[in-house]
């Protein structure tokens, strides 16, 4: 999926915030290093979490269980152009994003 992204000239970003989310007993640290050297890691700022907050107190949602899911959203809703998300939960992305970011369901 990386040459294809960089193939259509897209920036990769992902919240800094996901590298905790995905980092578990399983993950191979080698393989997260390789995917990680292919995307830009964006900090999660006091800026940038109060950003991330908006969509999710305008979808109605609090608490650490929507967190992450907004700090993603938050990521793409910045964004200049058009913006894509690559999810396991396309439903509560669609409620923090709305139709302003493309979801695609992993």
């Amino acid at each position: 999926m990386f040459q294809v992204f960089h193939g259509m000239g897209a920036d990769v970003v992902v919240g800094a915030s996901t590298i905790v989310e995905v980092s578990h007993a399983r993950m191979r640290t080698a393989r997260l290093r390789w995917a990680l050297s292919r995307v830009r890691a964006e900090p999660v700022t006091e800026q940038a979490a109060k950003a991330s907050a908006e969509p999710l107190n305008a979808a109605g949602l609090h608490g650490h269980e929507y967190a992450i899911d907004a700090t993603v959203a938050g990521t793409a809703l910045r964004r200049l152009g058009p913006a894509a998300v690559l999810t396991s939960d396309v439903d509560d992305m669609s409620r923090l994003c709305g139709d302003r970011v493309r979801l695609t369901g992993v």
